[in-house]
Parts: structure tokens; C-alpha cells; sequence
């Protein structure tokens, strides 16, 4: 007899959850092992996907794949502010769905004038991510180039994607999400993933 709450598929349901970068994103053709759902809204910021966290909630996914924060940088939110909504979010997620996956990617860079906020930004993550049990993925070194902004080979104007900067991001994500389903949910913190 079939169970009909059983995922379809073995691997489990990974929810990527972001803005315009990750709706844009065709993460079923790039992860077809998973069951995915993109959750990723364009123009989003993190205010905005803190409003939408019962939504995520309820879809009550094996794991959760996060990419937020350029936004608020064009809404001129300081470091502290982006840094605060996220690690809400991370740690609502882990008190609500404390068997969930969690994977927190760094903010992407964009121009060189966002360059020490992200930094920032991202240090603190890198920080707190371990403290719930998510794991934290590093995609300046993939993205980034020797002037600190979005490299022009992957972007035509310091901010959405070309299909190359899909392509790096990929491929820094896939072993990053193996590594998320290795290890247990809850039991052990998820060793800290950087490229």
C-alpha cells in the first residue's frame, strides 16, 4: 500500500527560499535528485520573507535553502538590520522546523560600493549559522572578482545573473547541499561549507 505523506522523491524536499536571484533560478533542473520548490520572489527583501515565514513553514521541507539580503542593500539598510532579519529567520526556522536542513548562503556581491557591508554581513552569518544548526555556504570567492564586485562574467549589471554566474553558483551549491543531506538534522551542527 502506498503512503500517500511519503515525498516522491528518495531525497526529500529542499525549499529555496530568496529573492529575485533565487526565483530566476531553475533549481528543478539543476537539482533533479530533489524535490524542489523555489520560493524565491523577485524584488524580496528580508523583511519581506520574514512576513512570508509561515507560508515556508507550513511546506514543512526537508531542507531550506536560503539567499536573501541584496535588496535590502538597495533599500540602504545597514548591515546590522539585514543581519538581524536573517538570523530571525534562521533561528524561527529552527525552533519551528527543528528537523529541517538549513543551508544559509552568503549575500551576493554587486557593486564594489556594497563591498564592506556584504562583508560583514556575511561574517556575522558565517558566525551564527552554526549556532542553529544550519550550515553556511561562501559564494564570494565563486562570485566576486579582484575589485570585490560581482564578477562581469557573470553579470551584466553588477547584480542579476548570467547563465555563467548560474553556472558557478551551481556548482558551488552542489556539494554544498550533498554535504547538508550527510550529516542529521538536529543531532550535530553541520560542518561550516566554504568554497
Amino acid at each position: 500500500m502506498m503512503d500517500c505523506g511519503r515525498r516522491t522523491k528518495m531525497s526529500g524536499l529542499i525549499a529555496f527560499v530568496g529573492d529575485g536571484l533565487t526565483a530566476d533560478g531553475r533549481w528543478g533542473d539543476w537539482f533533479p535528485e530533489y524535490e524542489v520548490q523555489n520560493l524565491g520572489v523577485s524584488g524580496e527583501t528580508t523583511d519581506d520573507v520574514l512576513a512570508r515565514f509561515d507560508s515556508i513553514v507550513d511546506l514543512a521541507p526537508d531542507a531550506i535553502v536560503i539567499e536573501i539580503g541584496t535588496n535590502d542593500l538597495g533599500w540602504r539598510r545597514s548591515a546590522e538590520y539585514i543581519v538581524r532579519n536573517i538570523e530571525n529567520l534562521m533561528y524561527e526556522l529552527r525552533r519551528h522546523l527543528p528537523e529541517t536542513r538549513i543551508l544559509v548562503q552568503s549575500v551576493l556581491p554587486r557593486e564594489g560600493d556594497y563591498a564592506d557591508t556584504i562583508a560583514d554581513v556575511n561574517r556575522h552569518l558565517w558566525q551564527f549559522a552554526p549556532t542553529q544548526r544550519a550550515a553556511y555556504l561562501d559564494l564570494w570567492p565563486v562570485l566576486a572578482d579582484d575589485n570585490n564586485e560581482l564578477d562581469p562574467g557573470f553579470s551584466e549589471d553588477h547584480l542579476h545573473l548570467t547563465d555563467a554566474g548560474y553556472e558557478a553558483w551551481v556548482d558551488a551549491l552542489k556539494p554544498a547541499i550533498q554535504n547538508l543531506f550527510e550529516h542529521p538534522p538536529v543531532t550535530s551542527a553541520i560542518p561550516i561549507q566554504q568554497v
